[in-house]
Formats: structure tokens, C-alpha cells, sequence
């Protein structure tokens, strides 16, 4: 008992005397100054060690899982650090390229276009004047409507050939088109450009700028234009009054008025049957072949389809004062003077059934359709006059 109690009292001094150390240690270091620092490497340290117990720990639970077994491969192997062994060549596969199929392959991603043997050219301006060759069953307006001009600018253009009259064309005709609605002009010596320009209503800058006329306007003297005779001009714009071939209005009291118009006038006729001033058809047919009425282009008549040899009457009561033929292109030609101001005109006949001076009544036969004269087929060429006026047939036959 005594020897336990003189143990412990040896004991307890030496642990009083380490503590002291310990306490004397920091008491120096706070009288110092160190203890924080002191403190905070310590805190850093504790840190230090802590992360590192936990990254072996991870360490230690992955490379032993059975489920990491490529990644525990990869470490082991970044780790052994061994150099990599020099690929062998290995024999290249027979690979079989794709058939490149060019139709298959842009046809679904591409617009088709279709195929075109043509080329369409836009349509330009012309300056100059064209050469037309007629042929068979052409007519002034379907060659008006081919260029995209007035019927009447055709007639014009080559009055020489046609002298104004539709029906004075034929085959293998050629004709001049002009690139412009208006006139053509033949140059006369002595003639003043003015009273030229004035004739067919235009200015005459109008003729003198337009390119086809190859002026140099720059220069152009218009008192002394100074052009050679026999120039054709150009005259945009310009028009004038037309040719009449047609017979002048023929009286029954004085028929041998048209005595210069061909061999089938007629002498002094007084007396006759009188028109009850209505009209009917004076033929089978119905409908129109070849040129309707139309007056500007000279055409104050209508064309009345028929076979040759389709039989014509007399649209009215009246006296025949002209049968025969004409020289201006109407062929065998007769006229009616119905007595009331009216008269009817029947042309390109291939046979006459009347003579001068007879009464005819409505519906009297007087010939049978042709082509005679100036005519490209079988037709009847039929017009009514009024006080010396061709009005259109349309309005008064029934």
C-alpha cells in the first residue's frame, strides 16, 4: 500500500514537468508572435493529409472493383509506362467502291428542264425595210397581222404592185414591208421635203431622224436635202388617201360613165324595175374567205365563201348598168342600179347571166361564183353602195 502510494507520486511530477515544457513552449511562441502562423501551418498540414488518406482510399475501392476492369487496365498500363510495341502491316481489304450512277444520283436533286429544239429570239426593232415573197393564200391582213402592222401600211408600202388594191396580189409577188406603221415615199427630183412631210401629215424630223432614211441629221440641210431621185423614203406615221379601184357610182340614166373602167359598160339606160330597200343574201354561202369590210384597209366589201359555179342573185329589184369585164382587177364584174339610191356590185364571177339595160327583181339569178380578175380563189367580192358611200353589207343583209 505505501509502495503504490510512493509511485504515484513519483509519476505525477514528471507529467506536471512535461506540461510546463509544453506550456512554456507556447507561451513563447504567442510572446513571439508565431502562435498564429504557427497554428495555420498546422490547420494546412491536417488538410494536406486528410485529401491524401481519401484519394488512396478511391484509389484503393476502384482497382479492386471487378466491374472497373478497362479502366484498372488503363492505369496499370499508364503506370508500367511500357513503350509501344511498331504496328505490323496488315494486308489492305478488298473493299469494293460504289457504282457512281449519275442520273440516279442528281435526278432527285436537281429542277429537269425540258428539251427545247428551238430558240426563241426576243423580238428587236427594225429600221430597214424587208422583202416579202407572196404565196399561195396569203392576203394582205394575214401578212398585216405576220409583221404586226395595219393592213392599209402594206397597201401603202407598195402601191406600185398593188396600187392600193387588196386583191392585186399573187404568187411570187414581192413585196416591200415597211418596219414602221406609215407610208413609202418615192424621192422626184425638184420635190420640196417639206410639202413632202405635209402630204402624208407628219413632221418632217420624223423622216429625217428615222434611222432606215440614213440622214446624217447632224447635217441635214432640209431647204436643200440634196437626195438622189428614186429614193425610197420611210415615213412613220404618214398616211394619205387611198387609191379607188373600185367603178365610179354608175346611174342608170348615164351608164356610159364607166366606160373607161373596162368592155362591159353599158350605153343610155332610162327606165327599170325600182329596189323596196331591203336586201337578202346573195349567194349559198354565209361566211367570209379571204377580206372582210374593211375601209382602212381599202377593202369596203366582204368576201363571201363559195365553190365556183355556187349560183348569185340579186339582192334586189333593179337595172343591171355594167356586165362584163372590169380592168381593175374585179374580173367579170356586174352592177345593179337599184333606182332608190342604191346600187350592189358583184365581182370575180366565172359567168354572167344578165345584160345591160335588164330589169332584174330580188332573187333574179345573175351569175355564179369564180375567181376571175385579181382573186387568189372562189369567192363572191360583194358590195353596197349608198349615195356614191360603200357601207358595210353586214348591217343590211338579211
Amino acid at each position: 500500500m505505501e509502495s503504490e502510494n510512493t509511485q504515484e507520486i513519483k509519476t505525477l511530477p514528471s507529467q506536471t514537468k512535461e506540461e510546463n515544457k509544453l506550456g512554456n513552449f507556447w507561451q513563447n511562441l504567442i510572446r513571439t508572435g508565431l502562435s498564429e502562423g504557427f497554428l495555420r501551418a498546422g490547420a494546412y498540414l491536417g488538410a494536406i493529409i486528410l485529401v491524401a488518406l481519401v484519394v488512396l482510399t478511391m484509389r484503393r475501392f476502384v482497382l479492386n472493383n471487378p466491374q472497373n476492369e478497362v479502366p484498372r487496365q488503363a492505369v496499370l498500363a499508364e503506370e508500367a509506362a511500357t513503350p509501344t510495341p511498331e504496328p505490323t502491316a496488315t494486308p489492305t481489304p478488298d473493299i469494293k467502291m460504289p457504282t457512281f450512277e449519275p442520273v440516279d444520283t442528281f435526278a432527285r436533286s436537281r429542277v429537269m428542264r425540258a428539251l427545247v429544239i428551238h430558240t426563241s429570239i426576243p423580238t428587236r426593232p427594225r429600221v430597214d425595210v424587208l422583202t416579202y415573197t407572196v404565196e399561195q393564200g396569203d392576203s394582205v391582213f394575214g401578212i398585216a397581222e405576220t409583221f404586226d402592222l395595219k393592213p392599209e401600211t402594206i397597201l401603202w408600202g407598195n402601191s406600185a404592185e398593188l396600187g392600193d388594191n387588196p386583191h392585186a396580189l399573187v404568187p411570187d409577188q414581192e413585196l416591200s414591208i415597211l418596219p414602221v406603221n406609215g407610208t413609202y415615199h418615192k424621192w422626184r427630183e425638184g420635190e420640196n421635203l417639206q410639202k413632202v412631210a405635209d402630204f402624208y401629215g407628219v413632221d418632217p424630223k420624223a423622216i429625217i431622224e428615222w434611222p432606215g432614211n440614213n440622214f446624217d441629221i447632224y447635217s441635214f440641210d432640209i431647204e436643200n436635202p440634196e437626195i438622189e431621185p428614186g429614193t425610197m423614203l420611210i415615213v412613220p406615221g404618214g398616211t394619205r388617201e387611198m387609191i379607188d379601184y373600185g367603178p365610179p357610182r354608175i346611174p342608170r340614166d348615164n351608164p356610159a360613165i364607166a366606160r373607161t373602167y373596162g368592155p362591159g359598160h353599158c350605153g343610155s339606160i332610162m327606165e327599170g324595175a325600182v329596189g323596196i330597200g331591203t336586201f337578202i343574201w346573195p349567194t349559198t354561202e354565209r361566211w367570209i374567205s379571204g377580206y372582210d369590210y374593211n375601209p382602212g384597209a381599202n377593202h369596203a366589201a366582204i368576201d363571201i365563201a363559195g365553190d365556183t359555179g355556187n349560183p348569185i342573185w340579186a339582192v334586189d329589184n333593179g337595172v343591171i348598168v355594167y356586165a362584163g369585164w372590169s380592168n381593175y382587177g374585179y374580173g367579170n364584174l356586174v352592177v345593179i342600179d337599184h333606182g332608190n339610191g342604191w346600187q350592189s356590185l358583184y365581182a370575180h364571177l366565172s359567168a354572167i347571166g344578165v345584160g345591160c339595160g335588164q330589169s332584174v327583181y330580188q332573187g333574179t339569178p345573175i351569175g355564179s361564183v369564180g375567181s376571175t380578175g385579181r382573186s387568189t380563189g372562189s369567192h363572191l367580192h360583194f358590195e353596197l353602195i349608198y349615195l356614191a358611200q360603200r357601207v358595210n353589207p353586214w348591217n343590211f343583209l338579211q
